[in-house]
């Protein structure tokens, strides 16, 4: 069973639960700039880098790599001074400025829209070999060399007259987006995303929706003839223990209800989750005990990673198996929990070392960022100094 509670605030914010355990918690008034268009200025062309840095008014210039991915766009070449159409694919975090990119994507229900390129494909997640031929055959035939498509998930259950619709609404925000990049002056933003209840109801509509409950009159609205509405008061974040649940989300140590642990750790340039037994020692023999404690590891990484918003590079340190048969029922049931993630993410398998790496596309900060600052008396490092007598 999955419910959305919407709470309006300053700021609000938008929970997910799925079978009354919390799958996401995102601040509504987080400043998020990802799928925004701009008209930014070059600010400098670094060849080494095959990048250019973009002002596109934040703090840090955007990195715009001089070289898209799609064979199918064709682009001028940088210069500094020069004034170009870029669009947010990941938001500035950290030290790091905004990725920016010209190939210029936007986003449906059923569809996302690339005006630039031609490239027509299926969302990985649609599966069968006949559901996915219809459906780029469908996006061949509605796309007919004037723009590029990707059918989305949700894409098979629609209707081919509603999904015309929409490529023809989308199409209609670019053709708004083209004319006024001409006059418009550097650095402006000239398109706007989905607010997040917009894209939150998107994404799991397909997945299945079975109540939204809110303490936003105007929400209600909206969100009448989606799902059922429950009018709820301002306090129904803690009062059904969602607040409990995220704030439990921010602490290293995860414990398992079979007594096992999950650790959580978040590094520059990747998270590593460390499976441990603990306080489980299990009823058969030690492979059957690691593979039964694994299994119900991955159910619980999926949804710790989905709620912390953990993305990039995630290595996980499962309890070492024997037998390559337990390997991959582990790896078949982590992507099976993954399953419901809206955001991207790819199981790569287990390196030589033994570790199972994954990725996940970033989208919004994580949990821990929106909710919580740096010590700043320690850097941000969580350490204290040792006491000076005795020590040493």
């Amino acid at each position: 069973m999955r419910e959305i509670y919407v709470q309006a605030g300053q700021p609000g914010s938008i929970a997910v639960a799925e079978d009354g355990r919390l799958a996401e918690y995102l601040l509504d008034g987080e400043n998020r700039a990802a799928e925004s268009v701009y008209l930014g200025k070059v600010e400098r062309v670094v060849p080494g880098m095959k990048a250019a840095f973009v002002d596109i008014g934040q703090e840090k210039n955007g990195f715009l790599p001089l070289e898209e991915r799609s064979q199918s766009l064709t682009l001028p070449r940088l210069q500094a001074g020069m004034t170009v159409l870029v669009q947010v694919k990941k938001d500035a975090q950290g030290s790091k400025g905004a990725f920016l990119t010209r190939d210029v994507t936007l986003c449906g229900e059923y569809v996302i829209l690339m005006p630039l390129n031609r490239y027509v494909g299926v969302s990985g997640r649609v599966e069968g070999e006949e559901p996915r031929e219809a459906m780029r055959a469908l996006g061949l035939r509605i796309a007919q060399g004037r723009f590029g498509l990707v059918m989305r998930h949700s894409a098979p259950g629609a209707a081919e007259e509603v999904i015309r619709e929409e490529i023809a609404s989308l199409l209609e925000k670019w053709e708004t987006i083209r004319k006024a990049a001409p006059t418009a002056h550097a650095p402006s933003v000239l398109y706007a995303p989905r607010d997040l209840l917009d894209s939150v109801v998107a994404d799991y509509r397909p997945r299945g929706i079975d109540r939204f409950i809110t303490n936003d009159l105007a929400a209600a609205h909206r969100l009448f003839g989606i799902a059922p509405v429950t009018l709820a008061g301002d306090d129904m974040m803690a009062l059904s223990g969602l607040e409990k649940q995220r704030d439990k989300a921010l602490r290293r140590q995860v414990w398992l209800r079979s007594g096992g642990t999950l650790v959580i750790d978040r590094c520059e340039a990747m998270t590593v989750i460390d499976v441990n037994t603990a306080k489980f020692t299990g009823q058969r023999d030690l492979e059957e005990t690691i593979l039964r404690l694994n299994l119900e590891a991955c159910g619980e990484i999926a949804r710790q990673v989905r709620l912390r918003n953990l993305s990039g590079i995630i290595l996980i340190d499962m309890i070492d198996m024997e037998a390559e048969e337990s390997r991959q029922r582990v790896l078949e049931e982590l992507k099976q929990c993954f399953a419901a993630d809206r955001v991207k993410t790819v199981i790569h398998g287990f390196t030589s070392l033994g570790l199972i790496e994954m990725t996940r596309k970033r989208s919004r900060l994580p949990l821990a960022d929106e909710w919580t600052a740096p010590c700043s008396a320690c850097g941000g490092e969580g350490r204290v100094m040792h006491k000076e007598e005795g020590h040493g």
